[in-house]
């Protein structure tokens, strides 16, 4: 790549330093650094109220928070998920000794396909573990339908979801229990850390004792657990984040509509996202690089690496062709609407510091090698020899 400034996919969101040496001074001070102290506790109030849910625990990241829903839950035998995902989805379940079941998605959200998840049941299913992809909302309706007619509970991975609401209610809110990442890359981030949303205060305390090694008291254990604890530096670091957040949020929303005008009118490329009855956490911005822009995704994908932007191709290759996974009977299945985002989806830069003229330039980029650019404009993959 030429010397220049790179532009990546996100940007943790980092608040500022002289903000945060207080909380620091205040865990010096009181020398409690885990085992749910005192930032731990607020920082858990402090969410449930912002997202508008009535209990939340804190873990010590995203995985954790898979982990410890499934284990909560008990579930065993078979679970339906998505193949179009970061591969903690299914690893959490692979973990738990039981069989991950693909089924294809929306081509609208990128979200598991109610009839396909219908579908795919059998007598070993157990549960259903859908994502919210890019922030999107599942079908909800559906899927809590289903789960009631044949007896399933249902995980929502919600780590792209934080602070979404559909038809004015948090999205957090659905689902036997909900999971929440707090990594860096993500629009809430406590370094790294997580989160599990229960309906009620007993399964609460039973993922408090699950993440603190099956604990109940000084001397009891009651479960096998194990330590998934968030520690109070990272606590107080979300107590920080929280005080920026909806700022970052609206900053990303303004960066979203500025990519979809100046995207609209480019032949071959999809805005997705833009959905009715939601508020939008805009974590990702996802495109579809049609057949008919002239140039495939990843041909893009190196142009726009090659001139210092860093999209990312989320999710390529599907959790299903992964080595681990590629031999389970529903991997083997077709999934055409999964297969073709896997080909197509490219995510732009999006984060609350990117500048607008960034934005400008990698449309610019976009649109230049489209086919309204015309025969004048060189296109790197028949420069290449393809991609």
């Amino acid at each position: 790549m030429a010397s220049r400034n790179v532009t990546y996919v996100t940007q943790p969101l980092m608040p500022p330093l002289d903000d945060f040496i207080p909380y620091l001074r205040t865990i010096w001070d009181n020398k409690w650094l885990t085992n749910s102290g005192p930032f731990h506790q607020e920082l858990e109030a402090a969410l449930a109220d912002h997202l508008g849910v009535d209990h939340l625990a804190l873990v010590s990241n995203g995985t954790s928070a898979l982990s410890l829903a499934v284990q909560a839950l008990r579930l065993s035998g078979e679970v339906i998920t998505t193949p179009f995902s970061f591969v903690a989805t299914t690893h959490s379940l692979a973990a738990a000794n039981i069989t991950p079941v693909f089924a294809d998605i929306d081509p609208v959200t990128c979200n598991l396909d109610p009839d396909a998840i219908e579908r795919a049941i059998t007598p070993r299913t157990t549960a259903i573990l859908p994502v919210h992809c890019y922030g999107h909302p599942c079908d909800v309706d559906r899927i809590r339908e289903i789960a009631d007619l044949y007896d399933l509970k249902v995980i929502y991975d919600a780590a792209h979801a934080f602070g979404v609401r559909h038809r004015g209610e948090s999205l957090l809110r659905h689902g036997d229990m909900a999971t929440l990442s707090f990594h860096a890359t993500k629009v809430f981030n406590t370094f790294e850390g997580g989160a599990i949303v229960c309906p009620d205060s007993k399964s609460k305390q039973r993922i408090d004792r699950l993440k603190n090694f099956g604990y109940a008291g000084e001397m009891k254990v009651v479960a096998n657990g194990g330590n998934h604890k968030m520690n109070e530096i990272q606590a107080a670091f979300g107590l920080l984040q929280l005080r920026h957040i909806d700022d970052a949020i609206a900053r990303r929303g303004r960066i979203g509509a500025a990519y979809r005008q100046a995207l609209a009118d480019v032949p071959g490329i999809t805005c997705l996202g833009d959905l009715p009855d939601v508020e939008a956490n805009h974590s990702y911005f996802p495109i579809i690089v049609g057949d008919e822009f002239g140039l495939s995704r990843d041909a893009l994908h190196t142009l726009l690496q090659d001139q210092g932007i860093i999209a990312r191709r989320y999710f390529c290759p599907l959790i299903s062709d992964m080595p681990m996974y590629r031999d389970l009977p529903s991997a083997k299945q077709e999934m055409p609407v999964a297969r073709k985002m896997a080909q197509q989806i490219l995510c732009l830069p999006i984060y609350p510091d990117l500048a607008l003229e960034t934005v400008a330039l990698t449309a610019a980029i976009i649109a230049g090698v489209g086919p309204a650019a015309g025969p004048a404009v060189a296109r790197p993959d028949r420069q290449r020899g393809g991609m």
